[in-house]
């Protein structure tokens, strides 16, 4: 044997070692770093014919992301998806980075000059404080905040509720869900058809679901931060081991959520199999396959 076979070999497996480690370190990147936008379809008899058709963008959970200069990636895909309306289901900022308000009133502004959009607080809002000037700001860049409150939409002579509840971090005195849904109730009539925004997935099994209304849009869970078959997500977002309600459609007590899987990390924590998602949702008035 030559006594420069030991060197060559190891050199050799010290390229294959830092190619490994070089694929790995970009497949890490891209989980976390690379939009994907996932097209879905939510079909139910009782929705009003004038609303069949609509198309909703959900982006949630940035926690101060940033997609390309200013979020220009994001703001392309969601202009591309032709939305008629976008929800941003809270924690656009994040605590551990204390995200600066200009942040949110500069992607809020961005969406509302593509289309209608609706807001609520996440758990992190509520961390980072300012909440009061944060609203302000949003609303001031044409974007409406739903403080445990609805408004009612209008589509070829139908109408539609679409209310939004603040996340439970915020002020012990604020309304419940409890009651904004009889306030719903009350002012539109028991057949009222109505959407909920509400940021935590985690919440909607044991409260949500009883609320009544049609469909919830929810995040919170961030996918389950690492995805791998036939899981729903490995860990919560409070460190809990397969957590379910973290991705997609799901069902409790005769009512359906739907929870994006986000699109930031919060603090030290990151994505694997789970890419940044931006969610194109399109209400349809049929039968649901069963």
């Amino acid at each position: 044997m030559s006594k420069h076979s030991h060197p060559r070999r190891r050199k050799r497996r010290l390229l294959l070692l830092a190619a490994v480690l070089f694929l790995c370190a970009g497949f890490f990147y891209w989980s976390n770093h690379s939009l994907q936008v996932d097209i879905f379809t939510y079909t139910d008899p009782d929705l009003p014919a004038g609303f069949d058709g609509l198309k909703i963008v959900q982006l949630s959970d940035l926690h101060g992301a940033v997609f390309g200069d200013d979020n220009a990636d994001l703001l392309s895909a969601v202009e591309a998806a032709e939305p008629d309306l976008i929800v941003l289901t809270g924690d656009l900022q994040d605590r551990f980075r204390n995200t600066p308000p200009e942040y949110t009133w500069s992607l809020g502004a961005a969406c509302a000059a593509i289309a209608p959009t609706y807001f609520v607080t996440g758990n992190h809002e509520w961390a980072v404080g300012g909440v009061p000037e944060l609203k302000e700001g949003l609303e001031a860049a044409g974007v409406t905040v739903l403080t445990n409150e609805y408004v009612q939409l209008e589509r070829d002579g139908d109408t539609l509720v679409l209310a939004g509840i603040d996340d439970p971090n915020g002020y012990a005195d604020q309304k419940t869900p409890e009651e904004l849904a009889a306030e719903i109730y009350a002012q539109q009539g028991e057949n009222v058809y109505w959407l909920l925004l509400a940021h935590r997935n985690s919440l909607f099994e044991s409260d949500y679901s009883l609320l009544g209304a049609d469909l919830v849009l929810s995040g919170h869970g961030h996918g389950g931060m690492i995805r791998l078959p036939f899981t729903d997500g490995l860990i919560s977002t409070d460190r809990t081991l397969f957590p379910s309600f973290t991705a997609g459609f799901y069902s409790a007590n005769g009512r359906e959520v739907f929870v994006s899987r986000g699109l930031g990390n919060s603090g030290p924590s990151f994505r694997l199999f789970n890419r940044p998602q931006v969610v194109v949702l399109t209400l349809e008035k049929g039968e649901r396959e069963t």
